[in-house]
């Protein structure tokens, strides 16, 4: 199997709300059938409803009825080229009804990352990270973690 992943989808309990905060914080995507789609470098984030991802996915749908998701243990993560891009976006999504569950700050790896969670509670790091380099589109490479540090 080759290593890729092609779509993220988020269920998400009103599409359009959630498709409004996305547009809200510059993502740009259409909405086709009830499901919006967000090019988001050389994969796609996918906005569909929390019921229609379950039972497509043949599993429960786990929506709560009160109160926030229980953390499912997946956050999907934005690296950026600054410090001061970090505090960009963490303020972007903080004034468009994101929650703000880590104010960014300096890392262990030297880099500087913060986390919000979107609307329906899905975790986003937003983080620069200097050992993680980006390409002209955004793409990340991840570094030969093996290799002798630079002289």
């Amino acid at each position: 199997m080759e290593q890729r992943v092609s779509l993220i989808t988020l269920g998400v309990d009103d599409v359009d709300r959630a498709t409004a905060f996305y547009e809200a914080i510059g993502w740009r995507g259409q909405v086709v059938e009830g499901t919006a789609f967000f090019q988001a470098g050389p994969l796609a984030v996918v906005l569909w409803s929390r019921a229609s991802l379950a039972e497509d996915a043949g599993v429960p749908d786990g929506s709560p009825s009160t109160g926030p998701a229980p953390f499912g243990g997946v956050a999907l993560a934005h690296n950026v080229r600054s410090f001061d891009e970090v505090d960009a976006v963490i303020e972007a999504a903080r004034q468009v009804g994101a929650t703000v569950t880590k104010e960014p700050a300096p890392t262990f790896y030297g880099g500087y990352a913060g986390y919000f969670a979107d609307l329906d509670g899905h975790l986003w790091e937003v983080a620069h990270n200097p050992g993680f380099a980006l390409d002209v589109v955004g793409a990340l490479t991840l570094p030969d973690f093996g290799a002798a540090p630079p002289e």
